[in-house]
């Protein structure tokens, strides 16, 4: 696939650079110029709003690879998980599976399945609460899409100036749902109900959304949503066991106007799930570790403030409070009498309630300055979090104590950051960036440990981009971040068959990140009133110290650190996003092209997915109120031709065995606006419409086979 998708990816990157330039040849001969005015029709992917970057501007604009979901985007896609939101943008992965029990993320290789430590190199937030989760075989992240309406993947550590040091592959940042989305111009209420159905296999989802303005300052929304499965099968028909689930979820969130121009926001969202006999690790037909039973509870409540203070160019501020608590119940767990595994023998199968507590507490301003041909925008702020992780066995033996494996303990967090954007006659931007922060971890006392661990790290950077005209523009930039320690790293003492001695003096990991690239811009292009944009953005990232379990750890009781600074890696590539928009049609491609090793072996890192290539062509029908298309995404085989699945059989087996692949998917929407089904909306797709037989690098399992989404809704105002 690796030449041929190079090959795709030039031929469409050509045309877009010889269209734009033809485009801007013509428009230098007329001697016109295109205005904002005329653009606001021709919305693409690349021209969307980027809230999360600092001073808003579009995706295009943004001196670093920045992508944004929308609400049509994850309605289209019927999305079942989180992860299903985001597998279309470049560099952006799942890992671990695509089961609804939490989603890992993985962006440019960084974040990978079975590492706790993983969780901490990218950032995940809901209305800016941070969310974080690590658990053995577990993933980081449990949610509904239903729940949002926009998702922005801010790639590279850049991001770490505003959202912590630490965030080597990124950030990822969910916004939910608001009343003002549903309530129609001239109405005070909305009610929504939709069902959807998938037949890989008989999943169901309800969802109920209440939305009322009890005056024009005030306003509330309730949503509720249920949604179950039966485990699927794969393209040849294999059923996986334990990738059923039912989860009810649901949104409250209360907005409110507070004098002239300030906002208070208040929201709490809660996800519940459950599902019986889960498999700890598969190995073919066998159950490696034997089941258990899990349920988990996640729950987010926000309280924020906004203000922009429209008179004073000196405040502009955001200040938000914010609980997250994520709790797992395992009961029932079989374990594995043959390999010696059992509740007697490893808390691990015992019944268990693990979870973290965060309390978070940010402050953010913004100052201006402008002059005649300069503008100056000064982000300042302050963030402070306390995060308590528990792990609370019933027994071992019948004797209460800790478990050595998932320590407990707290990890307090402060942090102040300065983000200076300077733009100079609308072409120049320069945003330099400074982060500091402190934090300590803190065994609790379950762990028998009393030494504390502290530290600082620092997190500067510095971006450029300029723009020559409307049609093309570059920008680079240079960042280094450094990520602390976790609980689980620091302070883990144990295995399912070993033991070690805590791991009290890491270094901290660090990153030195560089980006270039550029950006195109064309309209009018092959009819009235169409837009194209094209970004390149090639980046190279120097990661040392790097936090992995002890290679020289063995089977049984160990006098070393579990976790040891030993590896280095350099991971680099590029990523090229395409977009077109007209009145009939429209397309997006996003190609991302990722190589890591590590600095010390020279070995391919296994975190890393291969190259891959997805992209969108499809039409509407403006007088029907009907869109329509088809999805593809072309997958490389992994780099390392040892992971290849041509030497070694990956189906049911939780390595990272893989080999290339296509898959093909088709959708039609229709939302009518007038006349007597205005209210109602359709979404029909089929996944894997081939019913190819497939695995995710990534991921443990194979993926869905042949799949028929549909979900109707009727909304309802007064």
């Amino acid at each position: 696939m690796g030449l041929v998708s190079r090959n795709v990816v030039c031929l469409l990157g050509s045309a877009a650079i010889v269209a734009i330039a033809t485009a801007g040849a013509t428009h230098a001969q007329d001697g016109a110029q295109t205005n904002d005015a005329d653009k606001k029709g021709r919305v693409t992917l690349l021209q969307r709003l980027v809230l999360g970057a600092g001073v808003e501007k579009v995706a295009i604009d943004t001196p670093q690879s920045v992508s944004v979901v929308e609400q049509e985007d994850i309605d289209q896609e019927q999305a079942a998980t989180v992860g299903d939101v985001l597998k279309r943008i470049p560099g952006v992965n799942t890992s671990g599976s695509d089961r609804a029990f939490g989603q890992t993320f993985n962006i440019r290789g960084i974040g990978a399945p079975e590492s706790a430590g993983e969780e901490g190199r990218i950032i995940v937030t809901v209305d800016g609460a941070t969310k974080f989760y690590e658990q053995y075989r577990m993933g980081g992240f449990f949610s509904d899409p239903e729940l949002y309406k926009k998702v922005e993947v801010l790639r590279g550590p850049a991001s770490s100036t505003l959202y912590g040091s630490g965030a080597l592959g990124g950030v990822i940042n969910f916004v939910t749902k608001d009343a003002s989305d549903f309530i129609a111009d001239g109405d005070t209420g909305a009610l929504r109900l939709k069902g959807g159905f998938n037949s890989n296999r008989n999943g169901w989802l309800g969802s109920v959304v209440f939305a009322q303005r009890m005056s024009p300052d005030a306003e509330f929304l309730l949503s509720g949503n249920f949604r179950r499965a039966d485990p699927y099968v794969t393209g040849n028909g294999t059923e996986i066991r334990s990738s059923d689930f039912s989860a009810w979820s649901g949104l409250a969130k209360g907005t409110f106007n507070v004098g002239e121009e300030g906002r208070l926001r208040l929201s709490y969202q809660q996800w519940d799930s459950d599902a019986d006999d889960q498999d700890y690790a598969q190995v073919g037909t066998e159950s490696l570790f034997g089941t258990v039973d899990r349920h988990v509870v996640d729950r987010t409540g926000v309280v924020s403030y906004e203000n922009p203070f429209s008179d004073n160019d000196w405040l502009d501020v955001k200040v938000s409070a914010s609980y997250s608590d994520t709790r797992v119940d395992q009961t029932d767990a079989t374990g594995n009498p043959r390999f010696g595994l059992t509740c007697a023998t490893s808390l691990l199968f015992c019944d268990t309630e693990y979870g973290y507590r965060t309390w978070q507490f940010n402050v953010q301003n913004t100052s201006e300055w402008r002059g005649e041909n300069w503008e100056n925008f000064l982000t300042y702020g302050w963030q402070t979090a306390y995060q308590v992780r528990t792990a609370e066995p019933i027994t071992l033996a019948g004797t209460p104590g800790g478990i050595n494996f998932h320590p407990e303990g707290t990890d307090l967090k402060t942090g102040v950051f300065v983000q200076n954007e300077f733009v100079w006659d609308e072409r120049l931007t320069i945003i330099p960036g400074l982060r500091l922060d402190w934090h300590r971890l803190s065994p609790g006392t379950s762990t028998g440990l009393t030494a504390s661990d502290t530290d600082t790290a620092v997190s500067p950077k510095i971006a450029a981009h300029y723009r020559f005209n409307d049609h093309v523009a570059v920008f680079g930039s240079i960042a280094h971040t450094e990520r602390f320690a976790t609980l689980d790293e620091v302070f883990s003492t144990g295995g399912s068959r070993n033991s070690f001695l805590p791991s009290l003096d890491l270094n901290k990991e660090a990153s030195n990140n560089y980006e270039i690239g550029f950006a195109l811009s064309g309209y009018d292009i092959f009819q009235p009133g169409d837009g194209v944009q094209l970004k390149t953005t090639g980046f190279y990232n120097d990661i040392s110290d790097l936090i992995s379990l002890n290679p020289a750890l063995r089977p049984g009781p160990n006098a070393l650190p579990g976790y040891v600074n030993i590896d280095k890696a350099r991971i680099y590539g590029f990523e090229v996003e395409l977009a077109y928009e007209s009145d009939f049609v429209f397309a997006n491609a996003g190609y991302s092209h990722v190589v890591g090793k590590d600095r010390t072996t020279g070995a391919y890192l296994t975190t890393v997915a291969p190259h891959e290539l997805a992209f969108t062509l499809g039409g509407k029908l403006p007088q029907h109120d009907l869109r329509f298309g088809w999805k593809a995404r072309v997958v490389a085989a992994p780099q390392d031709p040892a992971l290849r699945a041509s030497q070694a059989t990956w189906t049911g087996t939780s390595t990272r065995f893989a080999d290339s692949f296509d898959v093909h998917d088709v959708f039609v929407s229709w939302t009518p606006q007038d006349g007597q089904f205005a209210g109602w909306e359709a979404q029909f797709g089929v996944d894997n419409l081939f019913d190819t037989e497939f695995k995710e690098f990534l991921h443990n399992d194979a993926a869905k086979g042949r799949t028929f989404k549909l979900s109707l809704s009727k909304q309802f105002g007064w």
